[in-house]
């Protein structure tokens, strides 16, 4: 099943690309009229069998300011406006599409984390998400995007990250690691378009993923 998985995935990203060309054709534009700088963003994470890859993505925040952190806050004022539209469209992670054909990432599966933090704070079975190759997309990363911005606000976005909302978003990866098959991949796939069309495109509220009412049995979840 895993290398049915591998050579879908190999096989998606290259459509993918061909498809979303258009698109990433105009992000590179745009960012090139928004900012000085290079187009593309290359970041260091923690891949499969703990070993760093380098992932690409479009760059969104000003190259005259330093790096405060590992987490980026949803509200943090280095993001250039148009690096914003690509951040909340999440235009700005197609380049992993590259990632995916090379074989350091999947297109489903637990989103690459920074290294520091997996080496301080992962807990043994956390660390098992990292059995798999990370993946553009997952339930983790789908509540990110849905609810993220009700944790990630503030200052030492770090110490934020790690105490309210990073152990949640793996309990989910865990979740989905613990049921995956061919089906769940698919259905996460068109999960991930359609809460990106409805945040994107309204101000509807999203519910909660399926996964995190499982895992915790409530919509809420306390530290």
């Amino acid at each position: 099943m895993r290398k049915i998985k591998n050579i879908a995935d190999k096989i998606v990203a290259g459509i993918a690309l061909i498809i979303l060309s258009p698109i990433m054709l105009i992000a590179c534009i745009g960012i090139k009229l928004s900012s000085k700088g290079t187009v593309l963003y290359k970041a260091k994470r923690m891949g499969k069998d703990l070993k760093p890859i380098i992932i690409y993505k479009f760059r969104t925040m000003r190259m005259d300011t330093e790096q405060e952190g590992a987490i980026t806050a949803i509200d943090d004022d280095r993001i250039f406006p148009w690096g914003n539209i690509l951040r909340k469209t999440k235009i700005d992670e197609l380049p992993q599409l590259f990632n995916v054909l090379e074989g350091s990432m999947s297109i489903i599966g637990p989103r690459p984390e920074d290294i520091s933090i997996v080496k301080k704070y992962y807990t043994d079975k956390e660390k098992t998400t990292l059995n798999v190759l990370p993946g553009l997309a997952c339930p983790g990363s789908i509540f990110n995007y849905t609810h993220g911005d009700q944790y990630l606000k503030g200052k030492d976005i770090d110490k934020i990250y790690v105490k309210e909302f990073m152990h949640i978003k793996l309990a989910l990866d865990l979740y989905y690691l613990e049921h995956w098959n061919l089906l769940y991949d698919v259905e996460i796939i068109i999960r991930t378009i359609y809460v990106i069309l409805i945040t994107s495109l309204s101000s509807r509220k999203i519910e909660f993923p399926m996964e995190y009412r499982r895992v915790f049995g409530k919509r809420d979840y306390k530290t």
